[in-house]
């Protein structure tokens, strides 16, 4: 099905983007405001899968940075010269393009892109939730024999901007990606891993769009209850934070959250919530989906926690979410285990 996406659409997916970062995914109000410059632009379209042949030449559109960073500059110019390089790379046209993760920015990747140009956002992304590395939101493509990665990016404060492409292994070129970002003040966007459509929908998340529009409706109508039943999700924890710390390293905002309830909650992150502990037990890992909300009742993203905010943390079980394959991959855990000193890959079911 091909509709037209309107600024209703557009708001109701920053709010379902919101939930589904696990708090990372970008900000609320940025993310407003890109839905609002979208819409500026033109009409961009969401299509369904149907709506394109399978052998249909698609990529990932992207924000890349870490979400603490204070000084990114990133602009509607940057996110169609990222498409650009791409495309001159390539041997046939674009059909369309999709989001990497759901978030409060993220599921707007490919909004503007699509206003501008008229090719379609794809109602897909490599990622029903928002994840903390690139390869995570690759599909895959790092077990694929013989398949050369392709980065394309772009963005930065004039004394600062940097663009590029980069061809390698997706390790590797995910690494310079990440450390362009930093170089450019916080974050570059991106468009990345042309791949057919039918490999996309095979290995990402389908209906990832929609499913985030469909969540904001929800809660901007029925609040973190309504919220909480189409997510099948609980609240385990409430408290007011006694102690947050968070660092950058690598391109990546890495800390903890700890609460002041009577189970002593901890929440370690990279970029999104990775583990919530109680008493020094594991409750929840990465990648159910945890997500804080203020007093307010509104979802706060894990870079804007301070000490003294009053915080309930929502976890959604992973069972109950359209994930992609690539989060159930133990390889990619591997760095993420490593900064926290902790393992929670998951691990392959026993026969």
């Amino acid at each position: 099905m091909k509709r037209k996406l309107t600024t209703d659409d557009a708001i109701a997916a920053v709010w379902g983007g919101a939930i589904l970062g696990g708090g990372g995914g970008g900000f609320v109000a940025p993310g407003e405001q890109a839905a609002r410059l979208a819409m500026e632009m033109g009409t961009p379209e969401l299509w369904s899968l149907d709506e394109l042949p399978p052998d249909a030449p698609t990529a990932t559109v992207a924000l890349v940075g870490a979400p603490g960073a204070r000084n990114p500059l990133l602009v509607p110019a940057y996110l169609l010269r990222s498409l650009e390089l791409l495309q001159q790379q390539l041997p046939a046209a674009l059909a369309g393009f999709y989001a990497c993760e759901n978030g409060a920015e993220a599921t707007l990747n490919g909004w503007m892109q699509s206003a501008a140009t008229g090719r379609p956002v794809i109602d897909l992304a490599c990622n029903c939730r928002a994840h903390p590395s690139s390869v995570m939101g690759a599909m895959g493509l790092h077990r694929e024999a013989g398949y050369v990665g392709l980065h394309a990016y772009a963005g930065g404060r004039p004394a600062q901007y940097v663009e590029g492409v980069v061809r390698g292994s997706l390790d590797g070129i995910s690494s310079i990606v990440r450390h362009a970002s930093v170089q450019a003040g916080g974050a570059v966007a991106v468009a990345r891993n042309p791949v057919p459509l039918d490999y996309a929908a095979r290995h990402g998340s389908p209906g990832a769009v929609s499913l985030a529009i469909d969540l904001g409706r929800a809660f901007l109508d029925g609040g973190l209850e309504a919220a909480m039943r189409m997510l099948g999700a609980s609240v385990v924890a409430e408290g007011t934070v006694r102690d947050c710390r968070c660092e950058q390293r690598a391109g990546l905002d890495h800390g903890r959250v700890l609460l002041d309830d009577a189970a002593r909650t901890e929440l370690l992150l990279i970029n999104e919530y990775m583990l919530l502990e109680q008493r020094g037990e594991r409750v929840a890992a990465f990648p159910d989906l945890l997500t804080t909300f203020g007093a307010d009742g509104l979802p706060v993203a894990s870079a804007d926690v301070k000490v003294g905010d009053r915080l309930r943390v929502l976890r959604a079980p992973a069972a109950r979410l359209p994930l992609a394959a690539t989060m159930f991959m133990p390889e990619l855990y591997a760095h993420l285990e490593a900064m926290l000193g902790k393992p929670f890959a998951p691990q392959p079911a026993s026969a």
